[in-house]
């Protein structure tokens, strides 16, 4: 096999992913201080998703429901008392309620913190309710998340495990069927890249880049905005303990390893049920801007650095690579951030690395030089594009 880097292509569009806007969260903490807890709550609802009150009457009772993928969020604000549901899941005579009762009484315990899941007759729902005098727009911002998140993770793996029903049919939008039809080659792409660049690190006893081809491939897939479901959750799960310092770093390989096994023996059928369009009310994302940003690739400047110093371009090729894709990730970025990731890892697909290298780095200096990242941004004519890829 000769040495030149794994394929990437960008996924296509999903549904736009909300944006936090920071100038919302400042005004809902000088009204939280000022003691005009309504104003407070209204303002970190905007700062979460500025579309949702956008053009509503806000100065009564306010009440709106907002899909988070499969589940459907809730919100009920009165002149005192402010309350978030989710409708969960529907028990049913298949359930297998002993094991389902148990699980909930174990997440009510963690990691759910400020919410619970209750039984209401044979439905069970998140719930949370507080005075607006309250609600602290921290507050109010994590368990908004929190039943976003848990509800939106939980329902499809409860339904597969536990033999419970949706509480409804999930308001999701399916994949058209062009849009499927390249969404499933693009995982054909990822996984035969996955499985000939482990078999060409063994033969090679580059051991320790098994952790690398399956990061990035792990990220590849998790980062299709479509990916939703159990598959999104155990990605998820995945990614994270791969990048957890405190396992044993070959026990993580081995970890990472067996997963990828288990996806590259998915059929089309598994893959596709878990990838739709669907709304969301509060991105799963970090906030960003060009500080965040720089300062998260300084995070890594000294081995950037190292790898430049010692001529080692393979191993600075896969560095970035995977730390571009996990920004993807962690962060809630700006569109021309985003391309200009995706711009650079087309790019180099198929070249070697001596060839990608010095392309990685160009959009991993502008990164870093933040300042000069968004005059560039920002400029017209040639534009961003061209100045850095020119």
């Amino acid at each position: 096999m000769k040495n030149v880097l794994p394929r990437f292509q960008r996924p296509l569009n999903g549904i736009s992913e909300p944006r936090t806007e920071v100038s919302h969260w400042d005004k809902a903490m000088d009204a939280y201080d000022a003691k005009k807890f309504r104003m407070a709550l209204l303002e970190t609802i905007n700062y979460m998703n500025s579309t949702i009150l956008a053009g509503k009457d806000t100065s009564g009772d306010i009440n709106f429901v907002q899909n988070q993928g499969s589940a459907e969020i809730q919100v009920r604000i009165e002149q005192e008392t402010f309350s978030v549901k989710a409708p969960f899941l529907k028990i049913t005579d298949a359930t297998n309620k002993v094991a389902l009762y148990r699980k909930v009484a174990e997440i009510n315990f963690a990691p759910l913190t400020l919410s619970q899941i209750h039984l209401r007759g044979e439905e069970l729902w998140f719930e949370f309710s507080s005075p607006v005098a309250l609600c602290q727009p921290y507050k109010v911002y994590d368990v908004i998340r929190e039943i976003s998140v848990f509800a939106d993770d939980y329902d499809d793996d409860f339904v597969e495990k536990y033999k419970a029903d949706f509480y409804q049919e999930p308001n999701t939008q399916p994949l058209t069927g062009d849009e499927a039809e390249k969404v499933w080659q693009q995982i054909n792409d990822i996984l035969e890249d996955y499985k000939n660049y482990t078999a060409f690190f063994k033969e090679k006893r580059w051991n320790d880049f098994q952790w690398d081809i399956t990061v990035i491939s792990l990220l590849k897939i998790v980062n299709m905005p479509y990916t939703h479901g159990t598959l999104r959750t155990k990605l998820q799960e995945y990614v994270n303990n791969m990048f957890n310092n405190s396992i044993d770093f070959h026990h993580r390989i081995d970890k990472g390893t067996n997963f990828m096994q288990e996806l590259c023996a998915r059929s089309r059928e598994d893959f596709l049920k878990d990838m739709y369009h669907a709304d969301a009310f509060i991105s799963l994302k970090w906030r960003s801007s060009v500080q965040i940003l720089q300062d998260e690739v300084k995070r890594f400047e000294n081995t950037v650095n190292s790898y430049v110093k010692n001529n080692d371009n393979f191993s600075l090729c896969y560095y970035l690579q995977f730390n571009f894709l996990y920004m993807l990730y962690n962060f809630n970025v700006e569109e021309h951030q985003k391309n200009a990731i995706y711009s650079v890892l087309e790019d180099v697909s198929g070249l070697e690395p001596n060839m990608a290298a010095p392309k990685l780095l160009k959009v991993y200096h502008a990164f870093l030089d933040g300042k000069d990242h968004m005059n560039v941004a920002s400029t017209k004519g040639k534009g961003f594009f061209a100045k850095l890829f020119g």
